[in-house]
């Protein structure tokens, strides 16, 4: 659902780097210090597969019980919290200068304030496993911007393939050929434009936040925060007070920001950290197909045949966007060890 990583390979960037879920929040210079292990890594990606492929199935019960607004509002506000916890046992520091905090302000925006708001408003009309499906978008959407966004990745031609690949599955999806028949134009809409938020903002972040100083978690734990200002602000003139707090929606929108935007975000800096951040990316493919069980077997939602297959060639496109070329073999090293 949209984790920071480190500059060597961050999230959801342009063209080669992966997809945020919904829950990724912010770039990085260097990863936090990796905590002493109890847990082995492949535990540990299964547990952050899992909690971010059900983030849509919370975004939907959420939705049940308060407005999109405030759903994202809560979320932000959990996750904001988990993560200033974070920052005070590792004794971290807020950034300093008032520029880092500006484009902090611009990327809470387009990777925490704008998605998650859309991705709820989605969710009012389109299944879950609709949203969970449009997220893997993410990657296509960020080839696409690298087309026309001078970014540094230079687009070959299997990575363009995999653009058109991509998109022909989210026709699939969308059932296209049926006239886009008994689906919700604006829901599926919002979802889109959710997913291509985040690159939108990793190509910001990218080209500003990179080199400030600041570690990752210090970034990231301040543009949550930015991120709930933003909803602070934004919800009361949309929304009224919650006369009641029903229980399934309101822990499903704590669950969404202290397990989803908060505490995945620590786990996946361990992942990084440990296993390298394209071992850790992986994560990614997983994400749509957790969101599609859980929401046909927890939600009881429909599904045809379409859907899933459209999705695993919207997946098999985005993993061709973001392979790379493999470097060159050196020659074989001649007298004296010179090649």
């Amino acid at each position: 659902m949209t984790v920071a990583r480190p500059k060597a390979a961050p999230p959801a960037g342009p063209s080669a780097t992966p997809v945020p879920p919904p829950s990724v929040p912010s770039p990085a210079t260097q990863p936090p210090p990796a905590p002493s292990r109890t847990l082995d890594w492949r535990i540990r990606f299964g547990a952050l597969s899992l909690i971010w492929g059900f983030s849509f199935l919370l975004i939907k019960v959420g939705t049940e019980g308060y407005a999109p607004f405030q759903v994202t509002l809560g979320r932000l506000l959990f996750g904001t919290a988990v993560l200033a916890v974070a920052m005070v046992v590792r004794r971290e520091r807020l950034p300093r200068g008032v520029r880092t905090w500006a484009h902090l302000a611009v990327a809470a925006f387009f990777l925490n304030a704008l998605p998650f708001s859309l991705f709820a408003y989605a969710e009012l009309t389109v299944p879950s496993t609709l949203a969970g499906i449009c997220n893997a978008t993410s990657p296509l959407w960020g080839m696409a911007l690298s087309l026309v966004a001078l970014s540094e990745d230079r687009p070959t031609r299997r990575r363009v393939a995999g653009l058109g690949l991509g998109f022909i599955g989210v026709l699939t999806v969308l059932g296209a050929w049926q006239g886009f028949a008994g689906l919700d134009l604006g829901g599926t809409a919002m979802a889109l434009l959710a997913s291509l938020s985040y690159p939108v903002g990793w190509i910001y972040v990218r080209r500003t936040l990179a080199g400030t100083g600041s570690s990752t978690l210090s970034l990231t734990g301040s543009q949550l925060l930015i991120g709930t200002a933003q909803l602070a602000l934004v919800t009361p003139l949309f929304t009224s007070v919650p006369q009641s707090f029903p229980l399934l929606p309101t822990l499903a929108v704590v669950a969404l920001g202290a397990l989803g935007t908060g505490f995945a975000v620590l786990v996946q800096y361990g992942l990084v950290t440990e296993v390298g951040p394209t071992t850790a990316q992986m994560v990614t493919y997983f994400i749509p197909v957790i969101a599609t069980a859980a929401g046909v077997l927890v939600l009881g939602e429909r599904l045809s045949w379409n859907t899933p297959v459209g999705a695993l060639v919207v997946l098999a496109g985005a993993a061709l966007t973001q392979s790379r070329p493999r470097p060159p073999r050196r020659p074989a090293a001649g007298p004296g060890g010179q090649p």
